[in-house]
């Protein structure tokens, strides 16, 4: 199984509706490593890591959010893999 990286920005409603944490319980139940955390023009950035598979359903999931949010757009930047985390944490 191919391993993979994507760096998110979410734009949109998405800061105040418990994006962050949604993100982080969503990516635990899927075994993705990474974290996430707003940034300071209103968008979420995410970093995230592990099965293709399981990576790609994560970056699906954010292009809905959770039921609060409201996603306008979402980039999408593939970058090499690493490795280098053993869980999904909310950075502030």
């Amino acid at each position: 199984m191919d391993n993979k990286r994507v760096r998110l920005i979410i734009r949109g409603r998405v800061q105040g509706v418990w994006f962050r944490d949604s993100t982080r319980r969503q990516a635990a139940r899927l075994g993705v490593t990474g974290w996430v955390r707003n940034l300071p023009d209103g968008s979420v950035e995410v970093v995230a890591e592990g099965p293709a598979d399981k990576v790609d359903k994560l970056v699906q999931w954010c292009h809905e959010g959770p039921p609060a949010a409201r996603v306008d757009q979402v980039i999408e930047d593939e970058e090499a893999w690493r490795g280098e985390f053993d869980s999904f944490e909310i950075r502030y």
